[in-house]
């Protein structure tokens, strides 16, 4: 049996971005993780989160908005390199939760709409970690700490066995680190919002 505390924030977003970050941090120390998946659409958060794990040990895969998306990519492109120097590396992949133009399905909004329940950032967290999975930044089975949020910064945090979008049942959510208590509602009439511009964190 394994006991252990889960952090909730009374408000989602961007002013838990800090204590979001060292909650990951500390977890993947405890459970000797070395890999910590990011969503960043802006390159704010990874900034501070390349600061935080330096001299830890722990390398980054970061993870922006696919190209397309807008009409400019919104992640700095000096920032990359960066975060190279330091062993981490960015990862544009394809969002998978955004596919429905493209598959005329809603499977993929059907699962984005239920992991919300849990918050924004866990949509995020598993999204995420699929792209970086089929993109062969993450192998399928490892264990890895995943952060994302809700709109800006970031405010939720996990610990999962990482699957592709090919073998999804394999995915785990081990162990949720924090989570805002509740997310802004969405409307089921409203169009869909446009692609993580509200999810991703920056």
């Amino acid at each position: 049996m394994l006991e252990e505390k889960i952090v909730y924030f009374d408000e989602p977003g961007k002013v838990n971005t800090e204590e979001t970050l060292k909650l990951a941090i500390d977890r993947a120390k405890a459970r000797g993780i070395n890999k910590m998946l990011l969503a960043s659409t802006r390159g704010d958060t990874a900034r501070l989160a390349m600061e935080r794990v330096a001299g830890t040990g722990i390398k980054m895969v970061v993870v922006p908005h696919q190209y397309g998306v807008g009409e400019k990519q919104p992640f700095p492109p000096e920032l990359i390199p960066l975060l190279e120097q330091q062993g981490h590396c960015v990862h544009f992949g394809t969002m998978l939760f955004h596919t429905d133009k493209l598959y005329d399905m809603q499977a993929p909004r059907a699962m984005a709409t239920l992991l919300r329940t849990f918050s924004q950032g866990m949509k995020v967290c598993v999204e995420i970690t699929l792209m970086a999975v089929d993109g062969g930044r993450v192998a399928s089975g490892e264990k890895i700490v995943v952060v994302a949020g809700t709109g800006r910064g970031a405010d939720t945090a996990v610990v999962l066995t990482a699957a592709s979008s090919w073998e999804l049942t394999n995915l785990h959510i081990q162990e949720i680190i924090c989570k805002p208590l509740q997310t802004p509602q969405r409307s089921l009439t409203a169009p869909p919002p446009a692609p993580r511009t509200p999810q991703q964190t920056t």
